[in-house]
């Protein structure tokens, strides 16, 4: 099936075919039809299935193609969980709107929230935004949401983690009622479904991908090794086998930030990104770690999620995550786009149980290999790990960390991811 097939507009179509796509990918051939028709959807997608454009192509179309358009007045609105999603699914619509006459806008925290106010004003018909800074817009009475046509739930799943549950209900309840919704999930939670039934109406159901089974292309392994070594092997492991471009999975920001010290200091080039990082900071370490000018990027989970890094060949989970499908999530990193890709894991045995819970989700042993010089030694105990720092970054980054930070007193401390 080409995208032609699909039924979408020339100025779309030629827009594709600049970025050098020619066949559209299970989760797109299932999406786009029921978008353009009109329908309330939930999907099912994981990572690197291309579902971004997947919305974003008939969402563009319909707006394009409606009767009795209201040019500068905001007709589409996307939620997204973080502000490194949000500027990619703005570039995406970008990308792929530009040939249409539609505005679009990206909206997130942790910058300055003027410019943002100053280009409401000239209109837009598209925002693209986390839901924390949407809310102050709303607050500030810079945004006028009452004309969305379209609302889209993008990672549903994450921006429940994250806590963001009542910013959602609060958008929920001052959009029009009669909108068209989307909502796209990594998994399909009881959470979700109830979330999902209270704003989408008789919704077609799709799943581009079985349920929490993380990329074909990814091969996985597990390597034992004591905590207090993981380092060293991290490192043997980069050098040895000459990886230029490797994703780093820690617990905590203070764990990504020394990590990635020690890194440099083995002289491996590397940058953590996390939510105590500025925007800028961010940015611009995501951007050295795609040229290769740094070979690690050691990030936590909430940082990670929505990086789209086109060909990474490693990922390292340098300490398990307590939620199995955060597993999923982060291996969903590298085997994108019918390239090959490899997970491994760094395994103390703390983590035995985790390491148990995750082949429980995955119905299936990981490979494990015991490298010589770093058997883990067998008189050492397994110890609890540590409140705060036991859910993969995500009770320590997500939902209980933005309630400390609405405490701090500064303006952009929610909006921190």
């Amino acid at each position: 099936m080409s995208f032609k097939e699909l039924g979408l507009l020339n100025e779309l179509l030629r827009a594709i075919e600049e970025e050098g796509y020619a066949t559209p990918t299970p989760i797109q051939k299932l999406a786009i039809p029921l978008v353009l028709e009109g329908c309330d959807l939930m999907a099912g997608a994981q990572t690197g299935t291309g579902k971004t454009a997947g919305f974003t192509l008939p969402l563009l179309q319909r707006l394009t193609t409606a009767k009795n358009q209201k040019p500068n007045t905001v007709r589409a609105l996307i939620l997204t969980p973080t502000r490194e999603l949000a500027a990619q699914v703005g570039a995406n619509v970008k990308t792929y709107g530009k040939y249409l006459p539609l505005k679009s806008l990206v909206i997130f925290g942790g910058v300055n929230i003027n410019p943002q106010i100053h280009s409401l004003r000239k209109g837009v018909e598209i925002i693209i935004a986390t839901p924390g800074r949407l809310l102050d817009l709303v607050a500030q009475k810079a945004v006028d949401l009452s004309q969305v046509e379209i609302l889209v739930l993008d990672e549903a799943d994450r921006m429940l983690d994250m806590g963001f549950i009542h910013d959602i209900r609060k958008i929920l309840a001052i959009l029009p009622k009669n909108r068209q919704n989307l909502l796209f999930s990594a998994t399909f939670s009881p959470e979700i479904k109830t979330l999902a039934a209270s704003f989408l109406k008789s919704p077609k159901t799709i799943e581009a991908a079985t349920h929490n089974t993380p990329a074909e292309l990814v091969s996985q392994l597990i390597y034992p090794v004591d905590n207090k070594r993981k380092r060293e092997l991290l490192s043997f492991l980069i050098s040895s086998q000459n990886w230029q471009q490797v994703l780093v999975f820690a617990r905590t920001k203070h764990g990504s930030n020394r990590l990635s010290e020690q890194l440099t200091k083995d002289g491996i080039t590397s940058a953590a990104i996390h939510g105590n990082k500025s925007q800028s900071a961010r940015t611009k370490a995501l951007d050295d770690f795609k040229k290769g000018i740094i070979r690690v990027l050691v990030a936590t989970d909430i940082a990670a999620r929505g990086l789209d890094i086109d060909q990474l060949p490693h990922v390292v989970n340098f300490e398990l995550p307590n939620v199995p499908e955060d597993y999923v999530h982060r291996i969903g990193r590298t085997g994108r786009a019918g390239n090959a890709g490899e997970a491994v894991s760094l395994v103390c045995i703390d983590e035995h149980k985790l390491l148990q819970d995750i082949e429980r989700l995955l119905k299936r042993k990981i490979p494990s290999i015991t490298l010589p010089g770093y058997e883990p030694d067998p008189s050492i105990q397994a110890q609890p790990i540590p409140n705060g720092q036991n859910r993969g970054g995500r009770n320590n980054s997500a939902s209980s960390g933005r309630r400390n930070h609405h405490r701090s007193g500064h303006p952009n401390n929610r909006h921190r991811r």
